[in-house]
Formats: structure tokens, C-alpha cells, sequence
């Protein structure tokens, strides 16, 4: 007679019925972001003319509306070239985007926006040091050495065609361009091209884009355009080693605030704009 046939009955049944054993599955796992298809890559390239139709249709829409009540008498051929104008067109145009990109992860990927573009909350003190991490790389920036050619005048430098639109080419640097081109290059085409393709191809070719997107503000100056590579690489590479797209936020927005720092002291507060520096 076995040790189970001495128990009554009642309690044999619960001695041989084996006990489930739960499966283990990684914290948070079911919040891991879903990755991207070539299909969203298709239809957010399909999105950039579209975009850039519609937004320069908004702010033509704009300027001609509110116009004559703000007295503004500009010619269409010196819309292209006026600052306040190439700053809307800008910013609508990445708001458009941002948009694009909220229908994509939304209805596509059904799941939170912030989650699909990896960000993370960060601790004040790595925010404080990504900030510095952005002030110490235009330092670095400043110390760079002369490798390529470098035109001593660029586009960008039309921006600042006076002491208010320096404010306003400042105002969208420091606190417009990081956080949407960051959202744009760090969060959905890093995510993509990392589903696709892997962590260093979604860092190699995030930062090529980048550049390339301040390819017509450099035109000429190719060691400013090589530095703004080596500048996004970095910011691609702290995404891609922290898994979040915050920390290249606040360092993107540490490089602009004090490279707009050092221009805002060294034309006498945007007073002497023919003091630009050149590199």
C-alpha cells in the first residue's frame, strides 16, 4: 500500500491532480512598443510632399488673411526669403507631421503615442546633464578643427536679417526644432529603422537624415555640414543607447540653447548681427 492509499479519499484526489505552474513572462512586456512595418515607412514618406503642400498653403493662407490687419505688405517673391515666413512654414510643417505620425501609431499601430516613439520619463538630474552634454558638444563644436571647405557665408545666416528675427530663429531653436525633429528623426524613424533593420543601420542612417535635412541651411559650408552630422550621430547614438527618445531631446535642446547663448553674447545681444562668428 502507497502513502497516498492510507489518505481518505476525499484527499487522494487532491494529492495526484498536479499543481499549474504559472508561465513567467518579462515585466512590462505586454507594454513593449509594437515595431514598425515598411508600410509605415511608405506612407510617412508618401506624407513629406503632401506636408509641405499643405503647410505652405496654411501660412499663405495665414499671411493673407491677417495681413492687412497687421500691416504686413510683403511681396510673394520676398515671402521666400523673409524669416518670420520660412519659421511658420516650418513650424506648421512639423506640426503636420506630428499629426501624421499620431495617425500612424494610433490607428495603425493602435497603441499610446509616446509609447511607439520610446519615450521615457528622465530623472531632473539626467535632464540636467544632458543639458550640459549639449553645452559641452558646442564647445567641442567651436573647437572643431577646419576639415572641408567651408563657405564664409551660409543660408542660415540670412535668418538673422534683424535683432527680431535673430529672437525668433532663437525662440524656434531652443524651443520648437528639438523636440519635433527629435520626435521625427530619434522617434519614428529610429523606431522604424531599427524594426527593420537593426540598432546600428536605425543610428548610422538617422544621423545621415539629419544632416540632411540642414543640407540647404549649410549649402557651401561643408564643415558645418560635417559637424552637424557628427553632431547628430551623437544624439542618435544616445538614443539608441538609452532605448528613449527623451535624453536626445534635452541634449538636442542643450546643443541649440547654447550655441544660441554663445551668438546671442557675441553680437552684443543680436545688436551687432555682422558679428555673426563663422568656423
Amino acid at each position: 500500500m502507497t502513502p497516498e492509499n492510507l489518505l481518505p479519499e476525499d484527499k487522494q484526489e487532491d494529492v495526484m491532480t498536479p499543481i499549474p505552474v504559472p508561465v513567467l513572462q518579462p515585466a512590462g512586456a505586454a507594454d513593449l512598443p509594437k515595431p514598425w512595418s515598411l508600410l509605415d515607412l511608405l506612407l510617412f514618406i508618401a506624407f513629406v510632399p503632401v506636408g509641405l503642400f499643405a503647410a505652405n498653403l496654411l501660412v499663405l493662407l495665414g499671411y493673407t488673411l491677417l495681413g492687412p490687419a497687421a500691416h504686413w505688405h510683403l511681396a510673394k517673391e520676398q515671402l521666400a526669403t523673409n524669416p518670420f515666413f520660412l519659421l511658420a512654414l516650418q513650424t506648421v510643417f512639423y506640426g503636420l507631421t506630428i499629426g501624421c505620425i499620431y495617425i500612424l501609431v494610433t490607428v495603425n499601430l493602435k497603441q499610446p503615442f509616446w509609447l511607439a516613439l520610446r519615450w521615457h520619463r528622465i530623472t531632473a538630474g539626467k535632464l540636467l546633464a544632458c543639458l550640459a552634454g549639449g553645452a559641452l558638444m558646442t564647445v567641442a563644436v567651436a573647437l572643431f578643427p577646419s576639415l572641408l571647405p567651408d563657405s564664409s557665408q551660409f543660408p542660415l545666416e540670412n535668418l538673422f536679417s534683424s535683432r527680431a528675427a535673430a529672437y525668433a530663429v532663437g525662440a524656434f531653436a531652443i524651443l520648437v526644432a528639438p523636440l519635433m525633429e527629435e520626435m521625427i528623426f530619434r522617434g519614428v524613424l529610429f523606431a522604424i529603422f531599427e524594426s527593420l533593420a537593426g540598432l546600428p543601420f536605425a543610428v548610422l542612417v538617422t544621423a545621415l537624415l539629419f544632416g540632411g535635412l540642414h543640407v540647404p541651411e549649410y549649402w557651401g559650408a561643408w564643415n558645418h555640414m560635417f559637424l552637424i552630422f557628427l553632431v547628430g550621430l551623437v544624439f542618435s547614438l544616445v538614443r539608441g543607447a538609452s532605448g528613449s527618445l527623451a535624453p536626445s531631446v534635452f541634449l538636442h535642446m542643450g546643443y541649440n540653447g547654447s550655441m544660441m547663448l554663445a551668438l546671442f553674447l557675441s553680437t552684443e545681444q543680436f545688436r551687432n548681427l555682422h558679428a555673426l562668428p563663422h568656423h
